[in-house]
């Protein structure tokens, strides 16, 4: 039985005002250091440690994030050699046949970005997708925000809240839940699919509710009067046949997370390497290459220096940033309260779901992406010792939901990555995705009480 003690009840309070203070539409980088700072000291009981933890908590944070920040400083040089060459437009040519008005595009740019998170994840997706498909996309009128809920929605929710290819997400539930990953895939697919179905229906009927407002846009793409050079052509077509290849071999060789990642980034690398070469010889890009990498990795961490400050904070409530942070046996708070709550709710088919709803919600709150996961599947298996329910349903609705929330499409710090990639605010893509998302959490609440 989890007892929840002032250190819980202390974190949970400082949610509540970093929350309120992004309502207000404030940065809370100056308040997570002071997060950290308090939750040090009161967990350490020692001054000094809290100032220690400010430290550490910067390390793990930013160790976290710099798989991220790589790949997308990687892809985001490599996007800028191949316009410096320009296959750029020889890439994305094929694709814009179809982008000629703003309602298509959208499902269009959703669906791209499904295709390619589903298999390769979202992180390095974003940066690809972001770097070839979105000029082509915010030319068709479409605003920068709604470009972003499309591939935010579609990428880091319904791709990941799936993960049916490389299967990180379910393969973690499942050890949790004490099942098999098959089984638990076969029984998600329902509530996946109305939490897609229902949140990619509510976002589109936004959408269109907005764009109704702005003028018609008349796209021409006329084919260009300058010829594109022959290297130029090589890269466009090598490009596109590299990433597939990737596909192909996380799919054959099972690579996931990390490993998918290291290919997606070393495979840029390569792409940046050979388009600077042949974009003015090898002597040129010895130079030019240079540039090239200082100006990806200049975006990269720009966009996340404030990222590993506030993520700092909220890595706090997972026990393996505890652990790192503080030192000694520290739990995961979050996952603790979600424990408390799934061990003081009545028990009966809706409260059970509920619990495991909210279980999963709050457990999301640290955004740290699948630190959730493990007790939305502990908590499944309680209730289901407890009471007759279906413990992979139950499981995998936990999931659903954590992986919306901390994948993440409701918590700024977790939609940063697309937010960088489209140049808006975190908190104003969060504003949008929130109806969306919200009408699709209950729907899927609602499908379960009444499947599981």
């Amino acid at each position: 039985m989890v007892t929840l003690t002032y250190v819980h009840i202390l974190f949970v309070a400082l949610i509540l005002a970093m929350l309120a203070l992004m309502a207000f539409r404030k940065s809370i980088v100056l308040p997570c250091v002071a997060g950290i700072l308090v939750m040090g000291w009161a967990v350490t009981k020692s001054a000094v440690g809290g100032v220690q933890a400010l430290f550490n908590a910067l390390i793990w944070s930013g160790n976290e994030f710099w798989g991220i920040i790589v790949v997308i400083s990687l892809v985001t040089a490599m996007s800028k050699a191949l316009s410096a060459l320009g296959a750029d437009v020889l890439i994305i040519r094929p694709v814009s046949r179809y982008m000629k008005n703003r309602s298509v595009t959208f499902l269009l740019l959703g669906l791209i970005m499904f295709a390619v998170s589903i298999c390769i994840w979202p992180s390095p997706a974003v940066a690809l997708v972001g770097a070839i498909i979105l000029p082509l996309v915010l030319e068709t009128g479409i605003p920068v925000v709604w470009a972003a809920v499309a591939m935010n929605l579609f990428g880091h929710g319904i791709a990941l809240s799936g993960d049916f290819f490389i299967q990180g997400a379910p393969t973690i539930t499942a050890k949790a839940a004490d099942t098999s990953v098959g089984a638990l895939i076969h029984e998600s697919i329902l509530l996946w699919a109305v939490m897609a179905v229902v949140t990619a229906t509510v976002a589109f009927i936004m959408f269109r509710r907005d764009v109704k407002k702005l003028p018609p846009v008349k796209v021409e793409r006329t084919a260009s009067l300058e010829k594109p050079r022959p290297a130029a052509r090589v890269m466009a077509v090598v490009t596109p046949l590299a990433f597939a290849l990737d596909v192909a071999l996380m799919l054959v060789f099972k690579l996931q997370g990390g490993d998918a990642t290291a290919l997606v980034g070393g495979t840029a690398l390569v792409i940046l390497c050979a388009a600077t070469c042949l974009n003015g010889g090898v002597k040129k890009a010895l130079d030019s290459v240079i540039d090239h990498i200082k100006d990806g990795f200049g975006f990269g961490i720009e966009i996340f220096a404030p990222v590993v400050f506030i993520a700092g904070f909220f890595f706090l409530g997972s026990a393996d940033g505890a652990k790192a942070v503080f030192g000694g046996e520290s739990t995961g708070i979050m996952n603790d309260i979600g424990l408390y709550l799934a061990q003081n709710v009545p028990i009966s088919r809706v409260p059970v779901v509920l619990a495991e709803a909210l279980a999963g919600f709050v457990t999301g709150l640290d955004g740290s992406g699948f630190s959730g996961l493990p007790i939305v599947g502990a908590t499944a298996v309680t209730f289901s010792q407890a009471l007759p329910v279906n413990r992979e349903m139950l499981a995998s609705l936990g999931q659903i939901i954590t992986i919306w929330v901390d994948g993440g499409t409701l918590i700024p710090w977790a939609v940063i990555p697309v937010a960088a990639i489209c140049g808006v605010k975190p908190e104003e893509l969060v504003r949008k995705n929130m109806l969306p998302v919200c009408a699709g959490i209950f729907a899927t609440i609602v499908a379960a009480c009444l499947l599981v």
